[in-house]
């Protein structure tokens, strides 16, 4: 050990002597820079041949310039960083960072010192993917070009251009976020294999411009948990089955299902995922990380595979609030391909690593709805954690205690859009009735033994969003998730915010659109029976974790962040369980071989 803080010293000393660091960097002093790469440009410039990994995939992703940066004293800052990176971070190989726990400015100060590159960082989450995949099944597709443009945003490193913080930071994304590549976009479903989109989801897009290498596509709960009534979270037909890595064959939750567990495992620095209804916090809390369900319209859904325009929202997922927060602050702000992202309150949105602050919890007033949910039979260590978190709460702040229409409906409508942008479809689906029919009559889809049941719901309404009857469901359903429910209690009681265990958080807020942030609380003691599923996934275990959820007001993620934050830093709950599961390969094992 004592041979390790002076090899840490001497890496310090020489990046301040040689302001240039190991290999030509840069840091954060920055201005405007070259224009970005349209996807179809870096198409021609970095083309690869796919790569297979489960269940006929295919993959790619383009490149971009942003922001350079050139400065002494940011040499400095970075060795000052990386000397923290040293210091503090969980190290695995002598000086490399643990990939299980490693968080961004951890491994921006890596690649700033030039301990490793992004190339080397994209090549060791690939490996990692490749060993858990076969049990997992977390990811549908590698993106085949990674490597190609890992390298191309190396060189802009070396050149002094540095496009955000995450330039150069592999994530995943969930597969029904569309990328105009040889990626596919299917919601799991083979009725969209080959279909084409015509330009990247906006927030792909945004990440591709702060210099992200998109690392490939999350599996998913088929069309995230909007067809069946008797199939499981995690299922998809096109990726197959995610299990949890926390007890074997454990239910992921859904419907970000592979998101959730790629971020738990480090297969990947953080995710995209989507929510409409618990989509996003129910998998963070069952795999151990955190979640941000942002406020519908903060993040653009334009390409997003959709469910319904009045609650679907996408956000990031880590393993930990801190990466979670550099993640919205690239997706989020207007998009003029998406019309709810035009409510935003200001022009352009708060940079919520702002938010990240110990003290955030000082003076907050946070209401415990306590009728909001009932105990079950299995919940008693969830309540136990929950109780012991208010204590924490109670020390750092105040607290106080005590329709489906609308998503058949707009289901009906969204979906026919998203298709009707399609600029290939090769099986023809141009509507919620002609996917029906062709997940009837396609075997690899598993109909009847996964039915349709949600879609013949759907269908049997009669109407869509453009009827009268519509609106009236929709006005009911936003009342009771806005003044008759999280905005009525924040109002009457004066709060900044709701706190409830996650299993109980997400079906009020989806009804009016409002953000949550969970993060770990707890798990499940090692004497715990297990429970299992109707398809044998195991629900409740030993080992298996759960989260905390913070609930706002519309546009309140900075207050939401700020608390999570102060709370995941007094208790770092998520450390105190590992998976059952976990990838072998770490950066050593790239660099040194």
């Amino acid at each position: 050990m004592e041979r390790f803080y002076y090899l840490a010293l001497v890496i310090v000393l020489a990046m301040i002597v040689k302001p240039d660091g190991w290999r030509k960097g840069s840091g954060y002093f920055i201005k405007p820079a070259n224009p970005p790469l349209s996807a179809a440009d870096s198409d021609s410039k970095y083309r690869s041949a796919p790569e297979r990994i489960s269940r006929d995939t295919e993959y790619r992703i383009p490149p971009y310039t942003g922001v350079v940066s050139t400065s002494w004293l940011s040499m400095t800052l970075k060795a000052a960083a990386f000397l923290a990176l040293l210091t503090f971070g969980t190290l695995v190989a002598g000086c490399y960072p643990d990939l299980l726990e490693v968080g961004a400015e951890e491994l921006v100060a890596g690649l700033e010192s030039g301990a490793w590159t992004s190339v080397e960082l994209t090549k060791a989450y690939i490996l990692r993917i490749k060993e858990t995949n076969p049990v997992l099944r977390a990811v549908t597709e590698i993106n085949p070009d990674a490597l190609s443009i890992a390298a191309a945003l190396d060189v802009e490193r070396a050149n002094g251009t540095i496009r955000s913080a995450l330039h150069g930071i592999p994530m995943l994304i969930k597969n029904n976020i569309a990328t105009n590549d040889q990626m596919n976009n299917t919601a799991g479903s083979y009725s969209l294999l080959g279909a084409k989109v015509p330009r990247d989801a906006t927030v792909a897009s945004k990440l591709r411009k702060a210099g992200v290498v998109l690392l490939g596509k999350s599996n998913l709960s088929q069309w995230a948990n909007f067809r069946s009534s008797n199939s499981s979270n995690g299922w998809s037909a096109h990726g197959g089955q995610v299990t949890g890595a926390y007890y074997p064959n454990m239910d992921p939750s859904g419907s970000s299902s592979g998101s959730g567990v790629s971020s738990s495992i480090g297969l990947a620095f953080a995710a995209l995922g989507t929510e409409t209804d618990g989509s996003i916090v129910s998998p963070s809390s069952a795999n151990n990380v955190v979640g941000i369900k942002p406020t519908v319209g903060l993040t653009s859904r334009s390409l997003v595979i959709p469910i319904s325009e009045h609650q679907d929202t996408v956000g990031p997922m880590a393993r930990s609030v801190s990466d979670a927060a550099y993640v919205l602050s690239i997706i989020a702000g207007k998009d003029e391909n998406d019309n709810y992202t035009r409510a935003q309150p200001w022009d352009a949105p708060p940079d919520y690593t702002q938010a990240l602050n110990f003290s955030s919890l000082r003076g907050a007033r946070i209401g415990i709805p306590r009728n909001g949910f009932t105990q079950g039979p299995t919940d008693q260590p969830i309540f136990d954690a929950f109780d012991a978190a208010i204590r924490i709460l109670k020390n750092a702040g105040e607290l106080l205690g005590n329709g489906t229409i609308v998503l058949e409906a707009d289901f009906i409508s969204n979906l026919a859009s998203y298709l009707s942008q399609l600029t290939s479809n090769p099986n023809n689906i141009r509507s919620l009735s002609d996917e029906a029919n062709f997940t009837h009559h396609t075997t690899l889809e598993e109909y009847p033994n996964r039915n349709t049941a949600v879609w013949e719901q759907s269908l049997s309404l009669g109407y869509n969003i453009s009827d009268s009857r519509f609106w009236e469901a929709y006005q009911y359903s936003f009342s009771f998730g806005g003044e008759g429910g999280v905005l009525g209690a924040l109002k009457v009681h004066n709060l900044d915010a709701l706190v409830l265990p996650t299993n109980y958080s997400p079906r009020v807020p989806a009804r009016a659109g409002l953000p949550i942030v969970t993060v770990p609380m707890g798990f499940y003691p090692s004497n715990t029976t297990v429970v299992e599923s109707r398809r044998g996934l195991v629900t409740v275990g030993p080992n298996i974790p759960f989260g905390l959820s913070f609930l706002g007001a519309q546009w309140s993620e900075e207050t939401l962040i700020g608390f999570a934050y102060a709370f995941e830093q007094r208790t770092h709950l998520r450390r105190k369980v590992k998976p059952f599961l976990k990838p072998n390969t770490q950066l050593a094992d790239v660099i040194c071989t």
